[in-house]
């Protein structure tokens, strides 16, 4: 055998057993830091309109004891306004509304100086401790000629028969009224106490009912000094032979 030899090293393949083992190094190289992905963010989203602010006047809202929505808070105090006989108070009004008061007397205030800015032929005012709607000072002329000529009006014929029924059988109720004349007699009498020929005379004692009486203007307007002086009805009325010839032609 010849000294002249070199060593050559086995050649393993991959996996083969007794294949040597890569060592670990140690160094910046032995962490590498794995591949950064590169994730694409999401494209942003078309941005959402914010709510529009609404004022509470022009929102509608409702009642702790009722779920319907009502309209703005102006309308509702003109609609209350309208009907009440009396000035009244901005703590009522805000008890009724359920709304603060100091939002319902500057609700009032910004109605009033509306009105006078538009000028409407109404005017808002706060007389007595409450507020009510009047008329113009400018406009009294034509509301008096109105209310004159309403006055001297003549009454119509269920009218007449009305006040005739309360005159003779004085004082009575609404529901006998309308018993004697066979119908409702509501309207009618609305108009005889607008006009101030008729005025309330307490209560029924059994049915609690409102009775009604004939006023000192009435006798004014008949020209009497009291109810002795109304005609007797019974020459006025149909004899029975007349009304039993009338059932028989009937």
């Amino acid at each position: 055998m010849s000294d002249d030899w070199e060593y050559e090293s086995p050649e393993y393949a991959a996996g083969d057993e007794g294949a040597p083992q890569d060592q670990a190094v140690d160094g910046p190289a032995a962490e590498l830091p794995a591949p950064r992905s590169e994730a694409k963010s999401p494209l942003p989203g078309p941005r959402a309109e914010a709510d529009p602010v609404v004022s509470l006047d022009e929102a509608t809202w409702q009642l702790s004891t009722d779920m319907a929505p009502l309209p703005p808070l102006r309308q509702c105090l003109e609609a209350i306004l309208l009907v009440v006989e009396e000035p009244v108070a901005d703590v009522v009004l805000a008890q009724i509304t359920e709304r603060p008061r100091d939002e319902v007397v500057q609700t009032l205030l910004e109605l009033s100086a509306e009105y006078t800015e538009q000028q409407r032929g109404f005017d808002l005012r706060q007389v007595a401790g409450g507020w009510r709607l009047y008329t113009r000072a400018a406009c009294a002329p034509l509301v008096e000629k109105f209310v004159l000529d309403g006055q001297q009006a003549k009454l119509s014929q269920p009218a007449l028969e009305t006040l005739a029924v309360v005159a003779y059988r004085q004082p009575v109720s609404r529901s006998r009224i309308s018993a004697v004349r066979g119908v409702n007699c509501d309207g009618v009498m609305r108009t005889l106490l607008t006009r101030g020929l008729i005025e309330e005379a307490g209560t029924d004692v059994d049915s609690g009912a409102i009775l009604y009486r004939t006023t000192p203007l009435f006798l004014e307007k008949m020209g009497m000094r009291t109810l002795e002086e109304l005609p007797e009805l019974a020459p006025l009325l149909p004899s029975v032979e007349s009304m039993e010839e009338s059932e028989t032609l009937a």
